[in-house]
């Protein structure tokens, strides 16, 4: 199946936006073995809409629509879309009443021009949005079936997952039942990753099972993509390779599917009945911010202590000691007592000397202290400030997992220089 996406918006057009939402797509429908050919980024024109239409609908079998679905001037999709198909546009009531009913419950009036939002193609099918007032809807333009989406991204998303993958499946001849599943890890590289999983899509028999990466550092994202007649199916091919990954990576897997580090780490406390204070230097209070926002954080997390640099760490906490690595071990002592957290984790950043532009050295001492004693990790990672940074907070996340998992914190990384 020959797939498009056309994304529309000036903004969009003149880069004034990142267009994350091509991006999202085109991940989403390669999870799920729906390849895209072509991307086509189009203004909010009229003419040059219908000519992108046209073409798309001359040498495509399904093509995404993202964006021109909201109430202003500005948003054409509808209208466009009706020129193309020969139809007219007429007023679904039903989509009326629901918008109607999402300002009722705000307690607001809904204005006059969002009616537009009801306004679809004749021969449409519309496709839910439950978050929001653009609803999509679904068209055959020519030869190809055209799916139209809001450009908020949340509601893209929702709506791609719910509506558009399972209707593209379907038209592709695509065995309908389809399992993506998600290992995220720290600390190993894709090609590390690629290596150590050689083979693994050869231990299905029917061949129905792709392997996949997503780096964005300092995360790594493994993919399995499985494919058969049912969700049983399914199961019964994806529990031994699964387990084959989770072997062959080992301590490296830090959650699964939609798990995340901090999640984890949360989880962990909480299932130990303990609590956590954290110190940071260079990283601006981010790994506290990992986790605050959590269901269930303000039970767990005691207290934050951010500072610049470990000189003005030493001076918040009344701590002598001088050496980085020994700062950083008696400063979670330090706020684990001032908190009585059953839990400390300081990570402290030590910047080398760089000229502007160059990458930087930067030494990350972890501590993380307990009743029972401070366990230490040190590591030496290059970069620019923000992947120093980011590999700073990911460190320290990851080494309390491990930790709090009886697992070894001192496993060496990839992105570690001796």
């Amino acid at each position: 199946m020959r797939i498009e996406i056309i994304c529309t918006g000036d903004e969009v057009l003149t880069g004034k936006i990142v267009n994350s939402n091509f991006s999202y797509m085109s991940q989403k429908l390669e999870d799920f073995g729906l390849a895209v050919h072509w991307g086509t980024t189009v203004g909010d024109d009229r003419e040059a809409l219908l000519e992108a239409f046209r073409f798309a609908a001359s040498r495509s079998d399904a093509v995404i629509v993202n964006g021109g679905l909201g109430p202003t001037i500005d948003d054409l999709s509808q209208e466009v879309a009706a020129r193309a198909a020969g139809v007219a546009l007429v007023l679904d009531e039903d989509w009326l009443a629901r918008m109607e009913a999402f300002f009722r419950r705000r307690g607001r009036t809904m204005p006059p021009n969002n009616r537009k939002q009801a306004m679809l193609p004749a021969g449409s099918e519309l496709l839910d949005n439950p978050l929001g007032t653009a609803c999509g809807f679904a068209l055959d333009i020519g030869k190809a079936r055209f799916f139209f989406t809001p450009g908020v991204p949340r509601e893209l998303r929702a709506m791609l997952e719910n509506e558009i993958i399972p209707r593209l499946l379907r038209r592709s001849g695509a065995a309908m039942a389809v399992r993506l599943k998600r290992f995220h890890s720290y600390g190993i590289g894709e090609s590390h990753a690629d290596a150590l999983l050689a083979g693994i899509e050869a231990l299905a028999p029917e061949g129905n099972v792709k392997l996949g990466f997503r780096a964005h550092y300092p995360q790594l994202e493994t993919k399995l993509t499985v494919r058969a007649a049912d969700a049983a199916a399914i199961e019964r091919t994806l529990a031994p390779i699964a387990a084959e990954v989770r072997r062959r990576l080992g301590n490296f897997i830090l959650a699964e599917d939609d798990e995340t580090l901090e999640s984890v780490v949360l989880s962990a406390l909480g299932a130990c009945g303990g609590s956590l204070a954290t110190v940071e230097t260079f990283t601006g209070g981010l790994i506290a911010g990992r986790l605050a926002h959590l269901p269930g954080a303000e039970a767990i997390l005691r207290r934050g202590v951010v500072a610049p640099d470990p000189a003005q760490l030493r001076a918040m906490l009344g701590i002598a000691a001088e050496a980085a690595e020994e700062a950083a071990a008696a400063a979670a002592a330090a706020a684990r007592s001032a908190s009585g957290a059953s839990h400390a984790l300081a990570v402290v950043v030590v910047l080398e000397e760089g000229s502007e532009g160059t990458d930087l050295g930067g030494g990350i001492y972890v501590a993380i202290a307990t009743a029972s004693g401070t366990a230490l990790r040190r590591a030496r990672i290059f970069g620019g400030r923000d992947w120093i940074r980011l590999g700073a907070v990911e460190l320290g996340l990851d080494c309390l997992r491990r930790f709090l998992r009886g697992l070894p914190i001192d496993e060496r990384i990839d992105f570690e220089k001796r």
